[in-house]
């Protein structure tokens, strides 16, 4: 029978839920078992497309298109499994199906009550999201306590309730705070977080243990008696230096056993010495490189979740330590650019959206370009790049997406054909993956070693075709393209030692142990950068 583990988090938020659920998803993957996840988010938010990177962090993008949680990238980064638009959804998406029901009378003239009636939505959302695994890690947005989480927290308990002890799992994630004052690891919060979540019908089988250090033996034997859980399975999750050790050392705790033990699953030693020597090449780096991020948000580093651990996933084959450098483009000005920028090995300028800062990036390409500086553009990064070549190398002084300048007259930027006229902002963009054919002879082509690929989007403007001779003529080379509606994917610059900018977002489809292609490439060439500076 299909298996379902249940991930709760207590006393505070950011405690790793998303990375832990991912871990235990890469030892049950390593034992041969089919697994899948699922995202359930309290807000009523349909999706968080439309949430601003203060309030959400980054907006991850499945192949499918969904616009996700951010803990979907620690999923498919942690495991080989390709999520969709059923693996995240949010209490606006499950309360608007229900309207719409009963706008439908599908409920003939019932009261429609959040018991059992959107329970029963959330139920079948985990249910739809579980078909043709195994094992489905069901992760529950919040905190323990939270108001907005109760319903999903009641749809769970029902669930144990019919699926059985042996089918369903629960792990709750808490925190064990060290006082320093006091010298000693205190429990409390964890005790009252259980607590809570026994009030309402749910009784962990296994405590991981969020702390700055391991836990000691007599610190897991007084939880163990204070919230009912063996003390075997009571789990250290200590502070790590690299957050791929940590299915390591959830192996270590001897995790894997104690779920296969619960679920009356077949054990099989899982082999992950794929694992060991990830984490054992990023813990030896010795030489080291430094690349500034060019954006509006960074000093918010939740943002760029999935360019960071590209970056880190690109250390592995390169074996070197990626230094970022964050400037933040609205500080940018002719004077001063060479301050921030001046001794760096490459510039990445990743995607947005928004007037702040546009200027700013548009100066970083031409001192990318003019300096001979590796420059990788992401979305808006490969904009603002076309922006600038268009301004600076083909005279068009005054070109602009019509993003920012709407009367420009130069757009060398503008709305996709099919974007405009649409007035919804959630989930109207052009978003997943779609196919790019490279060009033969190019660096893109060469980085790649395929004729064609797929990547993944999340965007409405793109580089305007009309204007593409003209910047031809004058030396950019669109090196990708999506020859179904002649798009422009990639553009280089074959005079440059390094000038690559991609509209759709490889840092989305990255893992540690299949780093993505553009970042490696981009990271040897800061690395070629630097040597030639020393």
């Amino acid at each position: 029978m299909q298996k379902f583990i249940f991930i709760t988090g207590g006393v505070l938020s950011s405690l790793g839920k998303g990375v832990a659920s991912a871990s235990i998803g890469t030892l049950l993957e390593k034992m041969g078992y089919r697994i899948t996840f699922l995202k359930l988010d309290p807000y009523l938010n349909i999706d968080p497309g439309t949430m601003n990177p203060y309030q959400h962090g980054e907006v991850y993008v499945t192949e499918d298109g969904a616009e996700t949680d951010l803990d979907l990238g620690h999923y498919e980064r942690f495991t080989n499994v390709v999520l969709s638009k059923h693996n995240n959804t949010t209490s606006g998406k499950l309360y608007n199906s229900l309207l719409e029901k009963e706008r439908r009378g599908a409920f003939l003239g019932a009261t429609v009550q959040v018991i059992p009636h959107f329970t029963n939505e959330i139920i079948k959302s985990i249910e739809r999201a579980a078909a043709g695994s195994d094992i489905a890690l069901i992760e529950i947005g919040g905190t323990v306590g939270d108001i907005e989480s109760l319903p999903f927290l009641e749809a769970i308990r029902q669930m144990g309730l019919e699926l059985g002890r042996e089918n369903a799992l629960f792990i709750h994630l808490t925190y064990v705070p060290y006082v320093a004052a006091a010298g000693e690891l205190k429990t409390k919060p964890s005790q009252h977080s259980v607590k809570e979540l026994r009030a309402i019908g749910i009784q962990p089988d296994i405590l991981l243990c969020r702390a700055d250090r391991p836990l000691p033996k007599a610190i897991k034997r007084k939880l163990a008696l204070f919230t009912n859980v063996s003390e075997e399975a009571v789990i250290s999750a200590p502070d790590v230096d690299i957050i791929y050790r940590i299915p390591l050392h959830m192996k270590k705790e001897k995790l894997d056993q104690i779920v296969a033990k619960h679920l009356n699953l077949e054990y099989r030693e899982p082999d992950l010495k794929d694992w060991q020597r990830i984490v054992t090449t990023l813990s030896k780096l010795e030489r080291e490189v430094d690349i500034a991020i060019v954006g509006k948000y960074v000093e918010l580093k939740d943002a760029y979740k999935s360019i960071i651990e590209s970056f880190i996933h690109a250390q592995i084959p390169n074996r070197v330590r990626v230094n970022f450098r964050w400037v933040n483009a609205d500080e940018l000005t002719e004077e001063n650019i060479d301050q921030f920028l001046g001794d760096v090995d490459g510039i990445l300028v990743p995607g947005g959206f928004g007037e702040r800062g546009i200027e700013g990036k548009i100066l970083t390409a031409k001192y990318a370009r003019e300096n001979d500086i590796p420059y990788f553009g992401i979305c808006l990064g490969m904009q603002v790049a076309v922006i600038e070549f268009a301004r600076n190398v083909a005279g068009l002084r005054e070109a602009n997406s019509t993003e920012f300048e709407p009367e420009t007259p130069y757009p060398v930027i503008d709305l996709m054909p099919d974007q405009k006229g649409i007035e919804r902002k959630g989930g109207t963009m052009r978003l997943g993956a779609y196919k790019c054919t490279l060009k033969e002879g190019t660096k893109a082509y060469e980085i790649y070693g395929e004729k064609e690929i797929y990547e993944r989007h999340r965007h409405r403007y793109e580089f305007n075709p009309e204007f593409r001779p003209i910047l031809e003529e004058k030396g950019l080379v669109v090196s990708g393209e999506y020859k179904a509606k002649k798009l422009a994917e990639i553009i280089e610059l074959p005079d440059h030692r390094w000038f690559i900018a991609c509209q759709f977002h490889p840092e989305f489809k990255s893992k540690p142990f299949a780093p993505h292609p553009l970042f490696v490439s981009f990271v040897r060439a800061s690395m070629e950068k630097r040597k030639e500076r020393s």
